[in-house]
């Protein structure tokens, strides 16, 4: 099956858990890099890095805040010295 390259504003608006419209506004502000193709914008999916690492849910903020407490459980001592370097 074949990669598509583009993706709508309705499959992206899914992908972020967000309206269309809200979409559409950061298109508008130029927040999301988009092509207009008819009366329809499309977006490149290699131009979603940014907009994709802005966007966090909240079991991925739950398993880095699990990370943090553990690496600080077993390193603090050591993350502390490095700190007064």
């Amino acid at each position: 099956m074949e990669e598509k390259e583009f993706i709508s504003t309705a499959e992206l608006a899914k992908i972020l858990g967000i309206s269309r419209v809200a979409v559409h506004k950061k298109i508008k502000k130029g927040e999301i890099k988009a092509a207009k193709v008819g009366r329809n914008y499309v977006i490149a999916k290699k131009d979603l890095g940014g907009v994709l690492q802005e966007t966090i849910g909240e079991s991925e903020k739950r398993e880095v805040a699990a990370s943090v407490k553990k690496t600080v459980e077993e390193y603090g001592e050591t993350l502390r010295l490095l700190g007064k370097e």
